[in-house]
This record gives C-alpha cells, structure tokens and sequence, in this order.
C-alpha cells in the first residue's frame, strides 16, 4: 500500500473514532497554500483542530513525534486562518493529535492525544 493511502486510510478512522465518540467533524483536508488541517470537529463548544499522523512502523519515531514545534506553529497559523474563513467569533480552540498504527488491512491501532500542545 502506498504512503498516501495509507494516510488517507489513517484519517478516515481518525474521523470515524471521533465521530464514535460524539465528536462532530465539520471540515476535512482544509488546506491553504500554507498548509492543511487534517480534521475539524467540534466537541460541544469546541473547536478541534486534529492532526492525524498515520506510521506503518516506528522506525523514525512514533507517530506523535512527527507533531514538532515548527510543526504545532503552523497548525497555529492554519487555526488563524480556519477561524477567519469560517467567521468563528473567539472560539475556543483545542489541538489534538491522533496517532495512527495499521495492524492488519482492516485494523489499526489509535491514540488519542487530547490538547496535545498549545502554541504560544
């Protein structure tokens, strides 16, 4: 299986997990030419923007870890620009990250990083 479609494998069961879990998602693959949000949900008056970092192995380091500095920055920069589009008037915001791990063709292993960091 190719690299993007096993990223784009990782996302649909990121989305669907935080749909099981009440999440609502209301946007997917948000991009601008600065980059994209994998997955916007709201969790009751929140807004969540998800990183979803899908690894076969951990070779290169658990998935979480893709999830830099420079990293969480421009996720904050994409948040500015989600909120502005949406016109969102001072939403409150969370970061999570969602590690994803395929285990079989149809299986995969999740963690749930919930406010996994916050930019200042």
């Amino acid at each position: 299986m190719e690299r993007k479609e096993v990223a784009r494998r990782g996302e649909e069961a990121a989305a669907a997990y935080l749909e099981r879990t009440g999440m609502c998602v209301v946007d997917r693959n948000w991009r601008t030419k600065s980059g994209e949000i994998d997955i916007v949900a709201l969790d009751g008056e929140t807004v969540v923007l998800v990183e979803v970092k899908t690894r076969r192995t951990q070779s290169h380091g658990t998935p979480e870890e893709a999830v830099t500095p420079t990293k969480q920055k421009r996720l904050l920069r994409l948040a500015e620009a989600y909120v502005s589009h949406a016109g969102l008037e001072s939403p409150v915001i969370r970061f999570d990250v969602i590690s994803v791990r395929p285990i079989a063709e149809d299986r995969a292993l999740l963690r749930h990083h919930r406010d996994a960091f916050s930019v200042q």
